[in-house]
């Protein structure tokens, strides 16, 4: 067979090579126009949530206020039966929330149709205040035939058609949010496979260009970005890689954005020196091909020195990076098998994502920083978080300081705050909150030193040292005739400890003090962290008579379930709702809620942050237990607390 002529050939590759621009040109126009109209497709996609949101709470609206109508009617049909009985007291001020309710759903409703019919309904609900006071005036007179028949001829009609009104127009909004919910949901499958299409044509775009880059550069460039152990980009192509990434995709900077990943294998080197370099060369070289083996194709794995290797993971959030590093220290859990030697080894892994201004070598250092926490506390998993107000290097002096200052008896001391009853603004007990003054650098604040502390080891040796304070506090004021109960803030890291309870036990034995003068306060986050854990440690903690509280609650994500199961006496409602609830009614609303909830579980309830009398006679109208804040009084030395409120103002016994 006659073989094709050389110039022949080469326009048989001009052709061929033309052809591949045009099907990459006319690829990329497709890709373009899909990405376009998914970008129009989302912004749509965004205005129906954003109807469903506004639809949801107009459903949420008319609930809330059929339920004060009937919860309203519940009242005035008790107080027949029983005038004297503590409905009597509620009927008015349910009456004005009713109102007030119908209020805020003609505020939603806006210009539609529907808000001159509910305008018309708070208009029939302010008329039927008068008929409520003339009920309760009756009753009030003992003229309970006629104050029935004002309730039988007068209320329960204008009720029933309120009612039945309120329910009706219930009902077209549900509707509306239903159809809302399914359009969206319509548009969430079409914009899935737009994404689909548009990924496939991406992977299409990228193979026909990588097609056409000549072999001989690519091997070039292979050679000076490859590590020639293991196969993996080295540290020099990952810094590359990862400074485009930073530079040429400004919103890797927000979430979903950059993440990287630094990786260590423990006691590599203790394999290294026992088997021989040869053998360490195979265990690296496998390492490498079973971490790239996890990630997506679109990630980047290297080895970046040593039994370092470094991972770059683009356009992923926090929680799925968090699921990455699972995998990876999961693809350590089979042995290594190196000839005849099984070898089994653990990694430690520190993530780091990209902020504003972060370069390579920042965030590169934030990562490394992270990972020897985890290796340190021995943790497969440690993420830098940019909000612990410190950097690497104060961190590490800070660290210094404070091991020399936990032994140190005279630097780290405590200030009381009274929790005050709200019936009578007697003292209901204090919390203990740690002050720690240097010797150089004067008062630090906690803000500063407790997130630092809470990420080592030294938490438990400085929660020894607040309880044995606080402790011995209690005793002095026992003995001086004060019985004081003392409030002490527990990390989650101390909580969890196995030995805690016991440790705890010794302590109380030791100051002599009894369980119930001592109450044990804990986040959310701590009971979210592992609540099985936590029921049990709670519970091993009451069993010594300790009484237990969640602080600061409503800031986390805490589930009713385990909020049930929880064995504990107290709830803390945090300050960012009670500071603004005389002028927030959203925050009013949720502290009442809180209140509501926490007397129906038998728990007691302490407000945070009371600044002003009008806030405190605010919560003492929802019933609630106990405040703090500087309204009563600011933390104090115990000397000063002791002489200004308990000498003057004792705790009843």
């Amino acid at each position: 067979m006659a073989r094709t002529p050389r110039p022949a050939r080469e326009q048989d590759g001009t052709r061929l090579r033309r052809t591949r621009r045009w099907m990459v040109g006319l690829l990329v126009a497709t890709l373009a126009l899909l990405s376009g109209y998914a970008l129009l497709d989302s912004r749509r996609h965004g205005q129906i949530v954003d109807d469903i949101v506004r639809a949801g709470q107009q459903v949420s609206a008319y609930q809330q206020a059929a339920y004060l109508s009937a919860w309203e009617m519940t009242l005035i049909e008790a107080t027949a039966n029983n005038p004297a009985g503590t409905e009597r007291r509620q009927v008015l001020a349910v009456d004005e929330q009713a109102y007030q309710a119908t209020v805020r759903i003609a505020a939603i409703d806006g210009e539609k149709a529907d808000a001159i019919e509910v305008g018309l309904i708070a208009q029939r609900q302010m008329n039927l205040r008068q008929a409520i006071v003339w009920y309760l005036s009756l009753l009030d007179r003992g003229e309970h035939a006629k104050a029935v028949a004002t309730l039988e001829t007068d209320i329960e009609p204008a009720y029933r058609r309120n009612m039945a009104r309120l329910l009706e127009l219930r009902d077209e909004h549900q509707e509306y949010y239903t159809a809302q919910q399914a359009a969206a949901q319509h548009d969430s499958r079409r914009l899935f496979w737009g994404s689909v299409i548009s990924f496939v044509l991406s992977l299409i775009v990228l193979t026909l260009f990588a097609l056409n880059v000549r072999a001989h550069r690519r091997q070039v460039e292979r050679m000076a970005a490859t590590d020639t152990l293991t196969g993996l980009p080295n540290r020099a192509a990952f810094t590359a890689h990862t400074q485009l990434a930073l530079t040429a995709t400004p919103s890797a900077r927000s979430s979903p954005g950059i993440t990287v990943l630094t990786v260590n294998i423990n006691g590599f080197r203790h394999v290294n020196d026992q088997l021989g370099p040869h053998m360490g060369d195979r265990l690296l070289a496998e390492a490498g091909w079973r971490l790239a083996g996890v990630v997506r194709d679109t990630d980047l794995v290297a080895r970046i020195g040593g039994d370092e290797f470094a991972i770059l993971l683009r356009d992923i959030d926090t929680e799925r990076a968090e699921r990455v590093a699972d995998r990876l220290c999961e693809a350590f859990d089979q042995p290594f098998q190196l000839d005849d030697i099984t070898v089994d080894l653990e990694i430690s892994i520190g993530a780091a994502t990209a902020a504003p201004d972060d370069d390579v070598s920042t965030l590169l250092g934030h990562a490394d920083s992270a990972m020897h926490d985890a290796k340190q506390q021995h943790e497969g998993f440690r993420r830098f978080s940019p909000h612990t107000g410190v950097d690497t290097t104060t961190r590490l002096s800070l660290l210094g300081d404070l091991r020399r200052g936990l032994g140190d008896a005279d630097q780290f001391t405590l200030h009381y705050q009274p929790k005050v009853r709200l019936a009578d603004e007697s003292i209901a007990g204090v919390e203990a909150l740690a002050r720690w003054h240097h010797p150089t650098k004067g008062p630090i604040s906690p803000g500063m030193f407790v997130p630092v502390l809470e990420t080592t080891s030294l938490i438990h040796p400085f929660t020894e040292r607040v309880l044995t304070i606080a402790l011995q506090q209690a005793r002095d004021w026992l003995d001086a005739g004060h019985r004081v109960p003392v409030a002490v803030n527990v990390s989650t890291r101390s909580l969890l400890d196995e030995s805690f309870p016991t440790r705890l036990a010794t302590l109380l034995e030791s100051a002599g003090v009894p369980g119930d003068l001592l109450c044990i306060e804990i986040t959310e986050h701590t009971v979210m962290s592992d609540p099985s854990t936590t029921i049990d440690a709670l519970h091993r903690v009451r069993d010594l008579g300790v009484k237990t509280s969640i602080d600061d609650f409503g800031t986390g994500y805490s589930s009713l379930t385990y909020l049930k199961l929880l064995p504990v006496d107290e709830l803390k409602i945090d300050r960012s709702f009670v500071a603004d609830m005389v002028t927030d009614p959203s925050s009013h609303a949720l502290v009442a809620s809180a209140v509501d909830l926490a007397h129906n579980l038998g728990l007691r309830v302490v407000a945070e942050g009371v600044e002003d009398a009008e806030t405190a006679e605010a919560l003492a109208k929802l019933n609630c237990d106990t405040a703090q804040g500087y309204h009563f009084a600011r933390p104090l030395p115990a000397p000063e607390l002791t002489e200004k409120h308990l000498n003057r103002r004792p705790l009843p016994a």
